[in-house]
């Protein structure tokens, strides 16, 4: 599907499953391939930047099949069953893939070369090669851009403060940690998601987090687990804001990933004056998960604040859709959304506009005023996956039929969206 037709729609009601968790995923893989044993995945996301993980092991020798949809077996044989791949490892659209991976290269003894697409050739890199070089590890670049050239040597432990909050350049310095000589430690200008810490725990791997650092001890060994993957919450994203923006709807997710590091939204939501239920069912591998029904009440205002961005940073997109129709949403503080799968901020806008949606750029964020029902029209995607379904969403409350071109970036995260969307119509 390169486009997509959205018919307006006057309710929402339904009740879904949505891809497994991509965060959870792209590191229960990669610790699996480090682990000594036979590690079961269930629920493994079939969405091309998942996928672009498990290809990138293969090609380091890691012994990977999968079964029943959604069940992948990854064999194990510890950091030193990874094998020097002659050719480039693609990374394809994943910076997740990219960034984690050259956190475990690092202390790899062989040469690395890692690429992806032109878009996530795009994206900054620099971020994650300075911490491993101060690490000792050897990281080529083109301008602090893909494609990376990584020369992996022996690792020494580092206390390291990143200038900016990121979940992945944290998760590649705690991989390198592992293989290094003592005690690394990251501390966070601001909490990220901890996917990777508690990851590291369900494999076995003792890490120590007092509020914002995190610290592991090199030479700890990873033992294979059964797991299986919750719900992925930024794709649940777009059916809550679509519930709570269009009065009347009524839309439930099933088996929903509820890390506290991800759910900023939930509040969000209820702050704009929707009615969210969470109903918890159980933990696993430290992860919470549960079902989550959100009821659409009408139009509210919203003001994002720079504090919660690193908490809503994937929401953002989805967010900006609850003013398509009535009242004002304004997020500050967001500059990271420029350097995503496309800028997002720019894309955002241009695309709302092309809907006939109010929106207004700024430098790091962006303003949408709800004026009435939006008369529709055609946007593009941009190649962005969230972007195709913000626009898509946005597109619900549209007076006549919009079209969406790119639309086939959903695959990336979420192949079955626009599957999905006309069953929830009331």
């Amino acid at each position: 599907m390169s486009d997509a037709k959205i018919e307006p729609a006057k309710r929402l009601e339904g009740r879904l499953r949505v891809p497994g968790d991509k965060s959870i995923a792209h590191r229960y893989a990669l610790l699996a391939a480090l682990a000594r044993g036979a590690s079961r995945l269930s629920g493994y996301p079939p969405g091309a930047d998942c996928q672009s993980t498990l290809a990138c092991l293969r090609a380091l020798g890691v012994d990977i099949t999968s079964g029943a949809p959604g069940v992948v077996t990854v064999r194990g044989e510890g950091f030193g069953g990874l094998r020097a791949c002659t050719e480039a490892l693609d990374a394809g659209n994943s910076g997740t893939t990219m960034r984690m991976l050259t956190g475990v290269l690092a202390g790899r003894p062989f040469v690395s070369v890692l690429r992806g697409d032109a878009s996530l050739s795009g994206r900054p890199m620099r971020r994650v090669i300075e911490p491993l070089e101060r690490m000792g590890a050897c990281i080529e670049s083109t301008d602090g851009h893909a494609p990376l050239t990584i020369r992996g040597k022996p690792l020494r432990a580092v206390a390291y403060e990143p200038a900016k909050p990121s979940a992945q350049v944290k998760s590649a310095v705690l991989l390198a940690g592992l293989q290094a000589d003592g005690i690394t430690t990251i501390t966070e200008p601001a909490a990220t998601r901890d996917h990777t810490e508690r990851a590291l725990v369900a494999f076995g791997a003792r890490v120590a987090v007092n509020d914002r650092t995190v610290s592991i001890e090199g030479g700890q060994l990873l033992e294979a687990q059964g797991l299986s993957i919750p719900g992925d919450f930024s794709s649940a994203a777009f059916w809550m804001v679509a519930a709570a923006a269009i009065p009347g709807s009524r839309i439930e997710i099933e088996d929903v990933g509820l890390n506290p590091t991800r759910t900023v939204l939930i509040d969000v939501l209820r702050r704009y004056g929707a009615h969210v239920t969470v109903q918890q069912s159980h933990v696993e591998a430290g992860e919470l998960r549960g079902n989550v029904l959100v009821r659409g009440t009408g139009a509210g205002n919203l003001e994002i604040t720079p504090s919660e961005v690193p908490g809503l940073i994937d929401e953002l997109p989805a967010i900006a859709t609850l003013a398509a129709r009535e009242g004002v949403v304004t997020v500050h503080g967001a500059a990271e959304l420029r350097v995503k799968e496309s800028d997002r901020i720019a894309a955002l806008v241009t695309g709302f506009r092309n809907l006939g949606i109010h929106a207004e750029e700024r430098p790091d964020g962006f303003t949408v005023r709800g004026a009435g029902a939006p008369a529709g029209g055609t946007a593009d995607a941009h190649g962005d996956h969230r972007i195709a379904m913000a626009l898509a969403i946005a597109a619900l409350g549209a007076r006549h039929s919009s079209t969406i071109t790119g639309a086939h970036a959903v695959a990336i995260s979420y192949p079955g969206f626009f599957e999905t969307l006309p069953t929830l119509r009331a």
